[in-house]
Parts: structure tokens; C-alpha cells; sequence
């Protein structure tokens, strides 16, 4: 279990490790790392997603280790409260930066000749709190859209006793 706390209010993930493998232990070596304290969510989108994991507060992208492969073929869903890896367009791109679904996002999934982006886990405790993340005003900065006006930071994601 991991705990995201946000600057918003704090967030329980159960990892799905046994259906993503080589996703889970990615992120988990990122977050004890550290790599995430400080971290914004950079791209909110209402009802859709909240991204983050990535970014400074200043926009700028952190150093990330070599991109992994995709696991979105693993029977997951992206489905509202499941996190996702996000990538570029090569499908195994994704590094650190992540996505909370907002909704049910079939288009997401894997299948019918697209690649899709990886479920990893899911959220167990504290939805309302993405909710507010994805409520709060969002603006253009430089080249990035969707980007809280104020910002929403990753202070920490620990693991924690389930």
C-alpha cells in the first residue's frame, strides 16, 4: 500500500504487483527514491484524468531512469480510481509520471489496435481527495495546457502497512 500525500489531502493505493509486475516495481523504486517528493500533478483535466509524477513546481521535468515496458495488455482496466502509467506515443515510454482516472476511460484500455497505458493499482482511500485535485483552476504555462493555477504538489508517497 502506498500513501500519496498532496497538498490537497492524502491518498491510500493498493499496487496491483501480481498483474504488473515490472509497472508495481517501477514506481515503487521511484518513490523510495524519493523522486516524487515535490512533484506536481501538471495536467488536470475534470472528469477525466490528474497526472503527475514528472514535473517540478517550476515545470521543469525530472531525471527519470530508462522507460519500461508496457504492461496495459494485463487485464486491467483504467477505470475511475485506477492508476495508469503515462507514456509518450512509443507504447513503452513511460518512466515516472502517472495518471489517477477520473472516470472510466475505455478509450485508454488496451485493444482494438491500440497499445493502451498500463493499470498498475488502484485507490482504496481518499477519491474525494483526486476529486478536489481535479476541481481546482487550471491555465496554460508555456507549452503545457490543463495546469493548476495554484499547485498541487506530491509532498510525499510512502509505503504503509495495508
Amino acid at each position: 500500500m502506498l500513501k500519496f500525500q498532496t497538498s490537497l489531502g492524502s491518498f491510500l493505493v493498493e499496487l496491483a504487483t501480481a498483474d504488473a509486475p515490472i509497472t508495481c516495481q517501477n514506481f515503487l523504486d521511484y518513490a523510495e527514491a524519493g523522486h516524487f517528493d515535490g512533484t506536481v500533478f501538471h495536467r488536470v483535466i475534470p472528469g477525466f484524468v490528474i497526472q503527475g509524477g514528472g514535473l517540478s513546481a517550476e515545470l521543469k521535468q525530472k531525471p527519470t531512469r530508462a522507460p519500461i515496458k508496457n504492461e496495459a495488455s494485463n487485464g486491467l482496466k483504467n477505470r475511475r480510481g485506477s492508476l495508469s502509467m503515462a507514456r509518450t506515443n512509443d507504447p513503452h515510454s513511460a518512466t515516472s509520471q502517472f495518471f489517477v482516472n477520473l472516470k472510466d476511460n475505455v478509450s485508454l484500455d488496451a485493444g482494438r489496435g491500440s497499445a493502451g497505458y498500463a493499470v498498475f493499482a488502484h485507490v482504496t482511500e481518499g477519491m474525494d481527495v483526486a476529486d478536489r485535485i481535479a476541481a481546482v483552476d487550471t491555465g496554460t504555462r508555456g507549452h503545457h495546457e490543463d495546469v493548476p493555477v495554484e499547485a498541487v504538489v506530491i509532498e510525499s508517497v510512502s509505503v504503509v502497512e495495508s
